[in-house]
């Protein structure tokens, strides 16, 4: 995915802007609403669950269903969870933004980074706002292990529908799809390992729907008007420097061509008195 190239629609000319922008516009129309939608759950389960410390009625048919799996399901859900511990999560962030800069794609990391981390830091402020919690004091609500595993499938399917030039027909459910089954693996892990309340899991997987839309929003925001800016100084400083040339080149004097003139009429009548 390149970050500067030809822009389609300004006639190949090279305009700086990105060819492929981490949220594609065909998408935007649907992840604007489904944002402020997943904004509204999230308010509304933790208006919810606030305060409290145990299972709803849901919750305890689920956990009773999931929770203590025996191996190799156990295994599974211990290193799913691992991925959204913080060792395991900068590990793969970091595997990740170094695929992005080896395949010249400053743009893909920087949305990597910003993703990731703004979708964790809001389930960390949320927590003790909620005051939701599980197993004495631990907060629960909303997963931050559920939004980061579900915030990253989001961006890489972002990713994946811009590079590969997807439409809205086959990018929505793309992104939504890799977004719903990462959140569900990862919430059925913390509900195994009794971790999270499935509620909690739900919380967090609309906590990543909300904030990566705006992340991405923002980061092509910003990067095009970075672009933007330095399109304008380098025109700037080549108009200068077409500037500089013409005023070092010595100006023609007048007289100087009249002269040149007045001896280009004496050396055609002396060939014409020659001849």
């Amino acid at each position: 995915m390149a970050v500067f190239g030809r822009s389609p629609g300004d006639g190949g000319r090279a305009t700086g802007r990105s060819t492929s922008a981490v949220l594609p516009p065909p998408l935007r129309v649907w992840f604007g609403p489904l944002a402020l939608l997943a904004a509204l759950v999230v308010v509304v389960f933790g208006a919810r669950y606030a305060g409290e410390s145990g299972p709803s009625a849901i919750d305890a048919r689920i956990w009773a269903a999931v929770d203590g799996v025996g191996p190799p399901w156990r295994h599974v859900a211990v290193v799913t969870d691992f991925l959204g511990e913080p060792v395991g999560a900068v590990l793969l962030v970091a595997v990740l933004v170094t695929g992005c800069l080896l395949l010249r794609d400053p743009r893909a990391a920087v949305f990597l980074v910003t993703g990731s981390g703004l979708t964790v830091g809001t389930t960390t402020l949320l927590k003790p706002v909620v005051g939701r919690t599980i197993h004495g004091d631990n907060l629960s609500y909303p997963s931050g292990h559920t939004a980061f595993l579900t915030a990253l499938a989001l961006m890489l399917s972002l990713l994946a529908t811009g590079r590969f030039g997807l439409g809205r027909a086959a990018g929505v459910p793309l992104v939504f799809a890799a977004g719903l089954v990462a959140g569900a693996v990862m919430g059925w892990a913390q509900v195994a390992l009794g971790s999270h309340y499935a509620t909690d899991t739900l919380g967090g997987w609309c906590t990543a729907m909300a904030v990566l839309p705006v992340t991405a929003w923002l980061v092509d925001r910003t990067a095009d008007r970075l672009t933007d800016r330095s399109t304008v100084r380098t025109t700037g400083h080549e108009a200068d420097r077409t500037a500089d040339r013409t005023a070092e080149r010595p100006a023609e004097r007048p007289a100087e061509r009249t002269d040149e003139r007045q001896g280009d009429r004496r050396a055609d009548a002396g060939r014409r008195q020659c001849r």
